[in-house]
């Protein structure tokens, strides 16, 4: 049965860490990517005002008339935001730099952590048959990535392999205990991922032991590598999967996806 058939049927993912640089806008394309390559219908809400998912995935400042900005604030309709990609069954809400004022905006009104909850409205979501929505959030725990939470079914993290990592991730779990005790009772940690990993590098292995010692079953098994085409694709507004299918950093997102898919087996069935 299809998303189009079952009410509420997709699920809702906002990708966080308040620290930048952690391949947090490049596993939102990708795993997307990945997700969509398996044909699932996917859509990325870009809620970074840098607007790097938009980019990513080849969506022009000029081709963006209406972003997660008048989603959010011009209460303009979700159904008039979405736009296709050049990736089969993945679409985008995509954003600008108007969305760095949005915090502005919000903290003036009174439902503030409920905008995107209230303007993803799953009625509409629905007739465009998605199985996964995915929020790309901003590099900082302000009110755009609590609006995320707030929306969201779960949170997935990714966790750099660098010293520190895990410090930083104490502070992004206390928010979530927090959304969870005031605004979503339902909101889970959908899984922690490492990113950048470099097995020759004892750092990123001792960053490994520490996580899977500390966090257990949180911890997806599948790694994403420190992978030269990974980096390269966003120059080519491309998803790695599309710009080097065969490379090392392709497949990990796969394998990802294929975990993430295990770990949510009534979407997976949908």
């Amino acid at each position: 049965m299809s998303g189009i058939d079952k009410a509420n049927d997709f699920k809702i993912i906002a990708i966080a860490n308040q620290k930048g640089g952690v391949g947090k806008t490049t596993t939102s394309i990708n795993l997307a990517a990945a997700l969509a390559e398996t044909g699932k219908k996917v859509l990325i809400i870009d809620l970074d005002p840098q607007g790097n998912s938009s980019t990513g995935l080849g969506i022009r400042p000029d081709q963006r008339k209406f972003t997660t900005f008048e989603l959010l604030v011009e209460n303009v309709e979700v159904s008039e935001v979405i736009m296709a990609t050049d990736v089969e069954n993945l679409s985008i809400i995509s954003a600008t730099t108007d969305l760095s004022s949005a915090d502005i905006e919000l903290f003036a009104n009174e439902n503030r952590i409920f905008m995107l909850r209230d303007a993803l409205k799953k009625d509409v979501l629905n007739k465009f048959g998605f199985d996964f929505v995915l929020i790309d959030c901003p590099p900082s725990l302000n009110l755009l990535t609590v609006n995320a939470m707030v929306a969201a079914n779960s949170v997935l993290i990714p966790l750099q392999s660098e010293f520190f990592a895990l410090e930083g991730l104490s502070q992004l779990m206390l928010s979530i205990r927090e959304v969870r005790a005031i605004a979503n009772k339902h909101l889970r940690i959908e899984g922690i991922v490492l990113t950048m990993f470099d097995r020759r590098n004892n750092l990123s292995l001792l960053v490994e032991e520490d996580a899977r010692e500390n966090l257990g079953d949180l911890v997806y098994k599948s790694i994403i590598p420190r992978n030269v085409r990974v980096s390269e694709a966003p120059s080519y507004s491309l998803p790695v999967l599309s710009y080097d299918p065969t490379s090392k950093g392709a497949q990990a997102y796969r394998d990802l996806a294929k975990e993430f898919l295990a770990n949510n087996p009534s979407v997976s069935a949908a």
